[in-house]
């Protein structure tokens, strides 16, 4: 713990600099982490005490690559953390009862002495540090309350997962400040999502948490989520000729929790003609063996998404065996196959309630014309609503988000930088 006068004059020197290099990437951009971290302290004093001894905190987003839909089924992804990023300054407050200030949002007070599910904070913060602490302190820690003031540049619904980025900063506070750093990043994302899942409501798999938690750009094999295979991979996007784009279609974002439900819920009901409770244990030719009765028995869309389940978890290991042979541009050849498994078969790019709204689906066409066969384009993360992905050249990036814009409105493209660490304590 450094008190806060003493880190304002660490970052006005450049004495933290080294290290936040370290967190988020050689090409961070130093005076606008500067001048965010100084205005987090102000505001953490202006809500709690002057000069106060503090940590700061950072839990980052996270773009998936490869495996759209697959870690549900226990298969294979491939992810990254990006240089957006939750961060939060933080101080233990002696009592039991965590309180968060968090930029735009109301003021928000958990008492970690009634760790039950509360019905009535479903989908909101609280829920999920409750799930957080609940799934912590089952684990045998002893937690406290803490005084935190947060701030996010993970844009809400954007399909970077600023929940997972949330539930990661949570984790890593805990551990750091009342669990001697025990808990490891692989764990702080099992808490994570069994945080999300119990608590707040949502049926999400691991990857985005694991993503976040860990940093990188990490292939991750889920067959056994109890104990997920975790591979960094060393590639660095900045020397590929290619920047990472993340574009925002502009579509509605009511609440999609019944569509991304019923897409983990189709595939089961396949895996379960075999007797199997997950795709990943069926062999893929069984279903063409049996695909009438199959079809029979769960419906044609069902059919179509086990088939996506296969290919992509497919794709994601070769999107990981290319990189890691510096092949890009077949990385990128897979990153378009998945795309178009995406559309044709998982069908995650509109809501079937709205077939007259398809934004995400416009946002793919307007990319790969403004591509013109070079680079890739895809789904990004739970689909229906939010994002699209792209892999742009980088003599291409001006024309490319001009071009964007004209269809989409301005600030549409976001772009990305992968983030070398995930989840951690900045100081």
């Amino acid at each position: 713990m450094t008190r806060i006068s003493a880190l304002k004059k660490q970052l006005a020197s450049g004495g933290l600099d080294e290290r936040l290099r370290e967190v988020y990437g050689s090409q961070a951009d130093l005076p606008a982490l500067h001048a965010r971290l100084l205005g987090l302290m102000d505001t953490y004093e202006k809500e709690f005490g002057q000069d106060k001894a503090v940590r700061l905190f950072s839990g980052p987003g996270r773009t998936e690559i490869g495996g759209n839909h697959t870690d549900h089924q226990h298969g294979r992804v491939l992810a990254a953390a990006i240089d957006l990023d939750a961060v939060a300054c933080v101080a233990p407050n002696g009592s039991s009862v965590v309180r968060i200030r968090s930029a735009g949002y109301p003021a928000l007070e958990v008492d970690l002495q009634d760790l039950r599910l509360h019905v009535e904070e479903r989908t909101t913060s609280a829920a999920l540090v409750r799930g957080v602490a609940a799934r912590i302190s089952e684990m045998g820690y002893s937690l406290g309350g803490f005084d935190a003031v947060m701030q996010s540049t993970v844009l809400g619904g954007s399909g970077l997962s600023s929940s997972a980025a949330y539930e990661v900063l949570i984790g890593v506070i805990f551990n750091d400040l009342f669990c001697h750093r025990a808990l490891t990043p692989v764990e702080i994302a099992q808490i994570g999502q069994y945080a999300e899942n119990v608590f707040f409501g949502k049926p999400c798999g691991l990857m985005d948490q694991l993503a976040s938690s860990v940093g990188g750009v990490v292939s991750i094999d889920f067959q056994n989520p109890a104990q997920p295979v975790v591979k960094r991979i060393d590639y660095d996007l900045a020397q590929s000729g290619y920047e990472l784009c993340i574009i925002d279609s502009g579509a509605d974002h009511a609440d999609l929790t019944d569509e991304y439900a019923a897409i983990p819920q189709e595939m089961r009901a396949v895996a379960q003609c075999f007797d199997k409770e997950y795709l990943r244990e069926v062999d893929s030719r069984e279903v063409w063996n049996d695909l009438a009765q199959v079809r029979e028995q769960t419906g044609d869309r069902a059919v179509l998404r086990a088939i996506h389940f296969f290919a992509d978890n497919a794709y994601a290991y070769r999107e990981a065996q290319m990189l890691e042979a510096n092949d890009f541009h077949g990385f990128l050849e897979y990153i378009n196959r998945s795309g178009r498994s995406s559309a044709e078969l998982l069908q995650n790019l509109y809501c079937i309630a709205k077939p007259q709204q398809q934004a995400v689906g416009i946002a793919i066409a307007a990319a790969r014309r403004l591509l013109d066969g070079d680079g890739a384009v895809r789904v990004h993360g739970g689909g229906f609503a939010g994002t699209v992905q792209a892999f742009v050249p980088t003599a291409n990036m001006e024309r490319f988000q001009a071009g964007m814009e004209a269809v989409l409105g301005k600030g549409c493209c976001h772009f990305l930088k992968i983030r070398p660490m995930g989840g951690t304590a900045l100081v």
